[in-house]
């Protein structure tokens, strides 16, 4: 195993903290160790990437990974350094994010062979597990002093922490014991908010079984200008192509600035070290190209999504910076046009207007959005200066209903920039 695990995160800027002994641990050969996942949604984010990537190395490794999804957990809250209270969530709710998730990560963990991945449910030990069972053989040996000094739950004591949240550090030290004993998992990782939860669980192990247990943590990830990884104007931005186009997947990644993008490519993908230098090195020489971050997105856009999904992108980014074709841009399906052209002016005309007959210059003039005058837009026309779906056309053009792409629109271009997408209703 050369790099050995924790080397590998060293020069990935993937490691934040160790107990004593981890590395000797993981250099004495081939071990297992887990990751919880919190089933708040039906679709990880790129935020859970990191912890999805930390599998991946560790298998890459020689050692087994296990991915725990925490359908009982997931039922209580964790309120690891929250500012509030968590919406509870229903079993039915649970049971469809767990299922998201789930398969999700396996896009990302080999589940073959001796050192295969393996996704467990904390559910499946705890259902059966009484409250007055929990509370005599488990909470007895967690003093609430030791509790209370998590800094989990000291952030929380001004403004209050519920039973149900004070407990959920007991119950994640639980699943360490658990795996632990029936697993044989002596390595919890996570990230370094999750300290505290995973050394209860050590503290669990050695009170409980009297064994010996280890804690990794990997660094948060902050962004360069201050704002919080994983988040758009839009919002979060999600493994699931419902949620998060391919399209907007791969220009989250794009757009990362140089100070960040040598951190991501580090983290989120496999390329070696060779590599990634060979790519910074390149990208030094013309930044404008923004190599590395082209590499990077293409790289967990094919990860995440397919190699189909991430050259449909890649066309549509072209797009708009007019290196695309009339072809390319009727490929596109409407919720990736919409993401292209989002924030671009719309028109809209009739779908029965359209088939009655409308000229390129009625449909130019249907609004103000692009042109200010009806001379004007003549004016361009006659210049060769108006595209209707990146084809020129002149001022006598009939637009038909054969013109319309993504299902419902025309794009309507002024000069090389400026666009209007025209919705026909």
């Amino acid at each position: 195993m050369s790099p050995s695990f924790v080397e590998e995160l060293r020069w990935r800027r993937m490691l934040h903290d160790s107990m004593p002994g981890t590395e000797e641990f993981l250099a004495s050969g081939p071990q297992k160790a887990y990751i919880g996942f919190d089933p708040t949604a039906d679709s990880l984010g790129v935020g859970n990437l990191v912890q999805v990537m930390m599998l991946v190395h560790f298998q890459r490794a020689g050692h087994q990974p296990y991915a725990l999804v925490g359908g009982a957990t997931g039922m209580v809250g964790d309120p690891s350094f929250k500012s509030a209270e968590r919406q509870l969530l229903d079993a039915e709710t649970l049971e469809k994010n767990l299922a998201g998730q789930k398969a999700q990560l396996m896009k990302f963990l080999d589940f073959d062979g001796p050192h295969g991945a393996k996704i467990v449910n904390n559910y499946d030990w705890f259902k059966d597990f009484g409250f007055l069972d929990f509370i005599r053989d488990v909470g007895k040996h967690i003093t609430v002093n030791y509790m209370l000094a998590k800094d989990s739950v000291k952030s929380r004591q001004e403004s209050g922490i519920s039973f149900t949240e004070f407990s959920y550090q007991l119950i994640q030290g639980y699943d360490f014991y658990h795996l632990w004993k029936k697993e044989g998992i002596h390595l919890q990782m996570g990230g370094s908010d999750q300290w505290g939860n995973i050394t209860t669980g050590t503290e669990l192990i050695r009170r409980m079984g009297g064994g010996e247990a280890f804690a990794l943590t990997t660094p948060l990830i902050k962004k360069a200008d201050g704002t919080k990884f994983g988040k758009t104007e839009g919002g979060n931005v999600w493994l699931d192509p419902n949620r998060t186009s391919p399209y907007q997947f791969y220009q989250f990644w794009l757009n990362a600035a140089d100070e960040d993008a040598g951190n991501y490519i580090r983290i989120f993908t496999t390329k070696t070290r060779e590599e990634i230098e060979a790519l910074e090195a390149e990208h030094a020489q013309a930044p404008h190209l923004r190599i590395v971050q082209k590499a990077l997105a293409a790289d967990i856009t094919a990860r995440v999504h397919s190699e189909e999904e991430l050259d449909k992108a890649l066309k549509a980014s072209q797009i708009l910076f007019g290196q695309s074709t009339a072809e390319a841009l009727k490929a596109l399906d409407a919720r990736t046009l919409l993401d292209v052209f989002e924030g671009v002016p719309q028109m809209t005309v009739s779908k029965d207007a359209l088939a009655a007959g409308m000229t390129i210059l009625d449909i130019a003039c249907a609004d103000t959005a692009l042109f200010a005058s009806r001379g004007e837009a003549k004016k361009l026309l006659a210049a060769g200066g108006v595209s209707l779906n990146k084809n020129k056309v002149e001022g006598d053009y009939t637009v038909t209903l054969d013109d319309v792409i993504g299902g419902g629109y025309l794009l309507v271009q002024k000069g090389k920039k400026n666009y209007a997408l025209v919705v026909v209703s």
